[in-house]
């Protein structure tokens, strides 16, 4: 299987609500769509991956910390120098490159262009169920919030909640609220290492422990969520320790879960091996949003279905997004590849290629 073509293109989705990354807030995501054609005996196939690290600005136009590491001009700037190298060479050559990328966003997305290529999502029935996200609302109403709580189906056992946004005071009143309307849903907190281990402490004292699932990254410094966990008795998960590139599964006390956001990861065989030595442990893997495109969360829910299908992924991110790329999830507007502006573009010329080839056999 032959790279025929590879195009690069960019794109930026304004939101229409403030989405969260930690203590944070973005009004936009940007990111690249990487296009790949493949030529199979005179048929073609032609697949397109979301490749987006979660770095940038803020709306206070303050860098992004505690995701990705690299920025999106440094994965656009390698992609336009790999993308000549890899026009005609045989599919393999994505997994080569993306095992030895610096950027974990650039390896998963060629290692995803790889797995789209040979057809290994065909057969798989994305996760259409998700965990949906509730946040304190720092651009809207508090009426907005408790209207997204009320029209919650009743097949929605689970929500995630971020907390470490506000007082303690105010997300006190948030999670007893959610309560007080839905009483049977459970809580995943996610409190992005916004305690101190004294803040953690305090604030889980004062939750119903039977309504939570577990809380993410409690503390600042991971070394202390064990001892948080002694102290409260409170399940935690690790989401942001994962992003560390000598991240090593080691099992801990309390730890029942990882939030795996693949976008930060790496490769898809790294996701594959991190979330089979973590169930070997009985902890359990959910694949996360990182934010992505209608596109990018496609994929995940794919890669959700094949490597976790018990569990429920965390991909309620789309509903701020002013309009859709290339997948429709059901918005007014679906933006198609002719909207997006086309950075670099590679095409193997087939005619050139089959002259060589019969002029090899004549000499044969």
């Amino acid at each position: 299987m032959i790279l025929s073509s590879l195009n690069l293109y960019q794109y930026r989705l304004p939101l229409d609500v403030l989405l969260p990354v930690g203590k944070q807030r973005i009004d936009h995501r940007a990111g690249l769509v990487l296009q790949a054609c493949i030529s199979i005996e005179g048929e073609y196939r032609q697949v397109e991956v979301d490749i987006a690290p979660l770095s940038g600005v803020d709306i206070n136009q303050q860098a992004l910390v505690g995701f990705s590491r690299e920025s999106l001009a440094q994965v656009q700037h390698s992609l336009v120098e790999l993308l000549p190298q890899l026009c005609g060479q045989h599919i393999d050559r994505l997994l080569e490159y993306a095992n030895t990328s610096a950027y974990p966003s650039l390896a998963f997305g060629l290692s995803l262009l790889h797995a789209k290529l040979s057809g290994k999502l065909d057969a798989i029935r994305p996760q259409t169920a998700t965990v949906p996200l509730i946040y304190h609302p720092t651009d809207a109403g508090t009426d907005l919030l408790d209207n997204k709580i009320a029209a919650l189906g009743v097949d929605v056992h689970s929500v995630k909640v971020k907390v470490a946004q506000a007082s303690i005071e105010d997300e006190l009143k948030l999670i007893y609220g959610i309560l007080r309307t839905r009483p049977d849903l459970k809580l995943r907190l996610d409190a992005n290492q916004g305690f101190t281990l004294e803040q953690a402490i305090e604030f889980a004292a004062c939750l119903p422990l039977d309504s939570i699932e577990y809380i993410e990254e409690p503390c600042q410094n991971p070394k202390d969520n064990v001892e948080f966990y002694q102290a409260i008795g409170m399940p935690y998960a690790l989401d942001e320790s994962l992003n560390d590139p000598a991240y090593q599964f080691e099992m801990q006390k309390g730890l029942t879960a990882l939030v795996i956001k693949p976008m930060l990861l790496g490769t898809v065989e790294r996701l594959a091996d991190l979330i089979d030595t973590a169930q070997s442990y009985g902890v359990r893997c959910i694949i996360s949003s990182c934010l992505e495109s209608s596109l990018g969360i496609h994929d995940l829910a794919h890669l959700a279905a094949i490597f976790t299908p018990d569990e429920t992924p965390g991909l309620d991110t789309l509903s701020a997004f002013s309009q859709d790329l290339l997948i429709s999830s059901g918005k007014k507007h679906c933006l198609t590849m002719a909207q997006l502006e086309l950075i670099a573009q590679h095409t193997l010329d087939l005619t050139l290629q089959s002259d060589s080839s019969i002029a090899k056999g004549e000499e044969r």
